[in-house]
């Protein structure tokens, strides 16, 4: 499967996803539904994406976790996100060190030739606030099959997976979802690539959910919700 082969056309949701002008002023904006490719395709099209739980996840000041804890305790426990700052990577941003210059000289990138691998590279248990369970794996995995997400590999001069990220891309839009190494600078190596693939594809937002410490070395800022719902309607048609 290639970076630029045409998607699978889904049709349309079973869900309604409530607009925006309704969603609550905090972070979470829904629950429930289902991770079926047409709910996902349309939630990352409105500017939602899922994640399960919210136990002992940092989801970032703005998020009043005490308050929503009990609402958010159903027998249901997908919860949709769309973060009143919003992290993103402007495409002319990235922070590229030597380090990083050196590494990519080491590396080899490949694109979806194991998309599954890197989200359980992305999902290992020792990782701290795992959240990638299972279900997830399937549902984006079926996803990528359908030609809607993408993972970027890098592998060291053994053949060796060294680390990688995965994502959904929509038109415009690429909404990395998670990334990993086990060598020094190998996801760092796959974000560069990543934005390279989206500047020769003339894609213009690379979404990376919230701002963290470690994104905001690479050149990564927050925007608010309503910003990245303008830019995003403007590029995922």
């Amino acid at each position: 499967m290639k970076w630029d082969a045409t998607p699978t056309h889904l049709g349309a949701s079973v869900w309604e996803f409530p607009p925006s002008s309704r969603w609550p002023v905090n972070d979470v904006v829904g629950r429930g539904a289902d991770l079926k490719p047409a709910t996902l395709i349309d939630a990352y099209r409105h500017g939602m994406f899922p994640m399960v739980s919210i136990d002992d996840f940092d989801y970032g000041p703005d998020l009043e976790v005490d308050v929503i804890a009990e609402e958010l305790k159903t027998d249901s426990d997908l919860v949709w996100w769309s973060p009143l700052q919003r992290g993103v990577i402007p495409l002319d941003g990235l922070l590229v060190t030597r380090s990083m210059r050196r590494s990519a000289r080491k590396y080899e990138v490949r694109v979806n030739t194991c998309f599954q691998l890197v989200m359980r590279g992305c999902a290992a248990p020792h990782r701290d606030q795992g959240w990638i369970t299972q279900e997830f794996i399937d549902a984006y995995t079926e996803l990528h099959n359908l030609g809607w997400a993408h993972s970027v590999e890098v592998f060291d001069e053994n053949g060796l997976l060294a680390g990688g990220l995965y994502g959904v891309r929509i038109g415009g839009l690429f909404a990395g979802e998670s990334m990993f190494h086990l060598l020094r600078d190998a996801s760092k190596v796959a974000l560069m690539a990543l934005v390279e693939m989206m500047f020769v594809s003339k894609m213009s937002l690379l979404d990376v959910q919230w701002l963290t410490p470690h994104l905001k070395t690479l050149g990564a800022v927050a925007i608010p919700r309503s910003e990245y719902l303008k830019s995003l309607s403007l590029v995922v048609g």
